[in-house]
C-alpha cells in the first residue's frame, strides 16, 4: 500500500508544477496538510509530546524528510533535470541508509541484504534508463543531490529519534516546520503566482490526501515496525510502479528493458526482507 501511494506523487507534481513555483506550491501543501492534521488532532484529542525536545527533533525530521527532500527534488525538475534522473539519483537511498545503518542505528547488514540491495538498483536503474536523456546544469543536479541527503539523513533521524509519538500531532509539526522552511524559500526567491485551475486544485488535494495524509503515516509506521535498511529497500519499487500508472494514464512506454527492471527491483527487495525473517 505504501509503494503504490507513494508512487501516484508524480502525478500531482505533473500537474501541479505549471501552475506555481516549486516552493510556493510545497508551502501550500504542506500548509494544508498541516491544518488538517491539527484540526484532526483537537477533534480526537491526541496527545501532543510532552517535552521541548522531542518537538525540535519532529521539526527536523519534517524539514530534512519533507522540505529538503521534497524541495530539492521540484527545484531539481523546475531548473531543468529531467524527471528519470532526478529519480535515479533519489533511488540511492537506500544503499545509502544501509550503508550509514549500522554506524548509527545498529542494524546489522548482511551479505543477502547487500545483495538484494545491489539487485533492487539495478532495476530501478533499468526501469529509469530510457527516460534520461541530457543533462542538466550544475544547480539542478545539486538540489537533487540535496534531496537523496535530506531523504536519507531524515529517514535514519525519524527511526532514531521520532518513533515514539502519535501520529497525528508528530505530522503536524513535522509539516508545520516544512511549510515554514518552503514559504520562506518563496519569499526570498520566487514570485509566489499562482494559478488557480482545476489542475492545481486536483493536484493539492490528491498531494494532501494521498501522500501526505496516507503514504507519509504509512512510512513512518512501517520504520517503527522494521530496520531503517528494509523499510527504504521499498523505495526500489516506486519506479517500476510509476512506470506501470503512467503507462495507462499518460501513454508512456513500457518495453521488455522496463520489464525486466521491474522484475530485478522485485526480486532485490525480496532478498532484503527476507534476511530478517
Amino acid at each position: 500500500m505504501f509503494v503504490l501511494l507513494w508512487s501516484t506523487g508524480f502525478i500531482g507534481a505533473r500537474l501541479g508544477m505549471p501552475h506555481a513555483e516549486p516552493m510556493t506550491f510545497l508551502a501550500l501543501r504542506f500548509g494544508i496538510t498541516a491544518v488538517c492534521l491539527a484540526v484532526g488532532a483537537v477533534l480526537w484529542r491526541a496527545p501532543w509530546p510532552a517535552r521541548i525536545g522531542d518537538w525540535g527533533h519532529l521539526a527536523v525530521a519534517g524539514l530534512l524528510m519533507h522540505g529538503i527532500y521534497l524541495g530539492g527534488v521540484f527545484v531539481a525538475i523546475r531548473l531543468g533535470l529531467e524527471a528519470g534522473l532526478s529519480a535515479l539519483i533519489v533511488s540511492l537511498q537506500p544503499l545509502l541508509v544501509a550503508a550509514a545503518a549500522p554506524f548509527i542505528l545498529a542494524e546489522r547488514i548482511g551479505w543477502q541484504r547487500w545483495c538484494g540491495l545491489a539487485l533492487g538498483m539495478l532495476g530501478a536503474g533499468l526501469v529509469l534508463s530510457g527516460k534520461l536523456g541530457a543533462g542538466a546544469g550544475f544547480w539542478a543536479v545539486a538540489a537533487c543531490v540535496a534531496a537523496l541527503l535530506g531523504i536519507t539523513v531524515g529517514t535514519l533521524y525519524q527511526k532514531r529519534h521520532c518513533t515514539g509519538h502519535d501520529l497525528r500531532t508528530a505530522n503536524m509539526i513535522q509539516f508545520s516546520a516544512a511549510a515554514a522552511a518552503c514559504w520562506a524559500a518563496a519569499l526570498l526567491f520566487e514570485t509566489r503566482r499562482i494559478d488557480w485551475t482545476g489542475e492545481l486544485l486536483f493536484a493539492l488535494a490528491w498531494l494532501v490526501i494521498v501522500l501526505s495524509l496516507g503514504a507519509i503515516p504509512l512510512l513512518y509506521l512501517l520504520l517503527r515496525r522494521g530496520d531503517a535498511s528494509r523499510i527504504s529497500s521499498l523505495f526500489f519499487l516506486v519506479p517500476p510502479t510509476t512506470a506501470l500508472l503512467a503507462w495507462p494514464l499518460f501513454g508512456e512506454h513500457l518495453g521488455p528493458v522496463e520489464i525486466l527492471g521491474m522484475a530485478l527491483a522485485l526480486a532485490g527487495v525480496v532478498l532484503v526482507n527476507r534476511e530478517a525473517r
